[in-house]
């Protein structure tokens, strides 16, 4: 009998052995340049699990998201992993093609706490699931090309006293080194929608579903309006981002300031302009203001075939310390791992920025940064919204009006 007990916990140990060592190929659909930061940990994964090969399809954020977004409605072509950017959320949590990572086996609730808590409110649908794990975080920043500013005369504390300072400076930088003030005026509009947003309200609309967009907004009359006056001032260089014409003109410096994610930075070191390495500085946001510019997550939809690793998959590069610092050091990706934010590196300077110690003032505001509530329509209204502005910086449509048919169009599409 013994002999049979010993035989028997043999061959299931064996068995167990042969199903861990069983070949596994876990698809990961990703963007830009989140693909920069799972082929950077790749080789610890491949350490920790030879058995399970990663396999990467990486697309322009765009061409990802609509893929995805047909992959979900066809049940089609769907990844076991699945990177979300945060404007996509709302819309990807709207019906079930995502697994709820609330509940068995996944239990995530367990991991809440120890990401930066805005960005766990961003992953949560109104029905309160939890449909994708926080991985890196976009704490708004102001990069200014210290080259620029300084032929200029311009002081860039003093410019980001107030929006009306930030334009005022643009004209002194225009007229004295024939540089643009930023890409484009949509990018103001971008910022003021985003910034210092009350706790319960999302971009567009309130935990409550109602619309916050409208004639009768001051956020986003504001933002309307300045954008039109750096337009009317001739402050922009009417380039949209993610163009050849973008990178361009960071590597030629034909545009002196840009808003964005810290992420950003990143980006200009690794691959859109390695060149101008010294040249940047940052700094918050204009009038003391706070926003989330950009985030990713990671998903597991439903149709899964490997659902137990891509969840592996998923805690290695979120709730993993040193993979969170590896993606940070590569490619910028500013994370969302409050325990990394605590590393030491956050204390030393970064060359790419002449050696300033950007990392301390991103983190402090991704901590004073408000959660934001998601909808399912946000994809919608930014859309609608983005034509509107369009419409008034290009063909001097009243501001008023362009808000008014906005809020007719989203109230239309959300019904």
């Amino acid at each position: 009998m013994k002999k049979f007990v010993a035989f028997a916990l043999v061959t299931a140990l064996l068995a167990s052995t042969a199903s861990a060592q069983e070949k596994v190929t876990l698809n990961v659909a990703a963007f830009p340049s989140l693909d920069v930061a799972i082929k950077a940990i790749t080789p610890a994964w491949n350490k920790l699990h030879p058995n399970v090969t990663i396999k990467l399809v990486a697309q322009e954020i765009g061409d990802h998201h609509n893929a995805m977004t047909t992959a979900l409605a066809t049940g089609q072509g769907l990844p076991d992993v699945m990177a979300v950017e945060i404007g996509y959320v709302g819309k990807f949590s709207e019906g079930k093609g995502l697994e709820d990572l609330n509940k068995a086996p996944y239990n995530a609730g367990q991991y809440k706490k120890l990401f930066t808590p805005f960005t766990v409110a961003q992953a949560t649908s109104a029905d309160k699931r939890f449909v994708a794990m926080p991985t890196d975080i976009g704490p708004g920043t102001f990069l200014y090309r210290k080259d620029i500013l300084d032929k200029a005369g311009v002081n860039p504390t003093t410019m980001m006293k107030s929006w009306e300072d930030y334009i005022a400076a643009g004209k002194t930088i225009k007229a004295k080194t024939g540089a643009s003030l930023i890409n484009s005026a949509a990018g103001v509009y971008g910022i003021v929608t985003r910034t210092n947003l009350k706790n319960g309200e999302g971009i567009y609309f309130d935990s409550k579903n109602n619309l916050l967009v409208g004639p009768d907004s001051p956020r986003f009359v504001r933002a309307f309006t300045l954008a039109k006056q750096v337009r009317d001032a001739g402050l922009d260089a009417k380039i949209g981002e993610w163009s050849n014409e973008w990178y361009d003109a960071f590597k030629k410096g034909t545009v002196a300031t840009q808003f964005s994610g810290a992420w950003l930075t990143g980006a200009l070191q690794s691959w859109m302009a390695p060149d101008t390495k010294g040249l940047w500085r940052v700094q918050n946001l204009p009038e003391g203001g706070y926003a989330s510019w950009g985030g990713s997550f990671y998903a597991i939809p439903t149709a899964s075939k490997n659902k137990q690793w891509a969840w592996e998959f998923i805690k290695f590069m979120t709730v993993d310390q040193g993979s969170q610092i590896k993606a940070f050091i590569d490619n910028g990706a500013f994370p969302a791992l409050l325990s990394a934010q605590n590393d030491p590196i956050f204390n030393q300077g970064v060359p790419f920025l002449g050696g300033q110690k950007a990392r301390v003032l991103w983190r402090d505001a991704a901590r004073k940064t408000q959660p934001i509530d998601v909808n399912k329509y946000d994809s919608v209204a930014d859309q609608i919204l983005a034509t509107e502005l369009t419409n008034v910086l290009e063909q001097g449509k009243d501001i008023k009006q362009a808000l008014t048919d906005a809020r007719a169009q989203i109230l239309r599409r959300a019904r």
